[in-house]
């Protein structure tokens, strides 16, 4: 895999072999963030990491800083080599947590962006719900969703915008 634009543009990392995460595309990951413009100096909680994809992008595109989270120990050992060959061990925090646990745990950390791309066979709209309170009041939520269904209604968030990409969509809320 690569980073495909920023400071880090065109260098590579390693996703685990034989998970069963779905990287995001370059292709919709460079929608996502050329959707998002000048993220300079922004903070990016990056739920369901899986590879840290969307984490090396942030920072290469600006991001002052994110925290990846993962459940899978490969996923987590993989993406902690991939933070220090990319020599950015000081911006991107990678933890190994359930996504419901560690928001229940880190209940008053706030980012200005929260990434969210569960697994589409195990998607728990609870777990969702509960990463929105991440989000500053000024901020962001973006779902990678089945484009086949509708994004859900989050009590919280206003959905201003989804985008369909082939098997995917990203939805993007803002709060209400």
């Amino acid at each position: 895999m690569r980073i495909i634009a920023g400071r880090l543009g065109g260098l590579q990392f390693k996703a685990p072999r034989g998970h069963r995460t779905h990287p995001m595309s370059d292709r919709v990951r460079g929608a996502l963030f050329n959707s998002l413009g000048n993220i300079e100096g922004l903070s990016v909680l990056d739920a369901f990491a899986g590879t840290g994809a969307l984490s090396f992008e942030a920072i290469s595109r600006g991001a002052k800083k994110t925290v990846s989270i993962d459940i899978d120990v490969k996923a987590v050992k993989v993406m902690q080599e991939s933070v220090i060959k990319l020599r950015i061990e000081n911006q991107c925090k990678v933890v190994r947590a359930n996504a419901s646990s560690w928001s229940s745990n880190n209940k008053n950390m706030l980012f200005d962006i929260v990434i969210a791309a569960p697994p589409y066979d195990n998607l728990q709209p609870f777990v969702i719900a509960k990463l929105t309170r991440h989000v500053k009041s000024d901020g962001m939520f973006l779902l990678d969703w089945p484009a086949s269904e509708e994004p859900p209604t989050l009590n919280t968030m206003k959905l201003i915008d989804a985008r369909k990409y082939g098997n995917a969509q990203i939805a993007f809320y803002v709060p209400v």
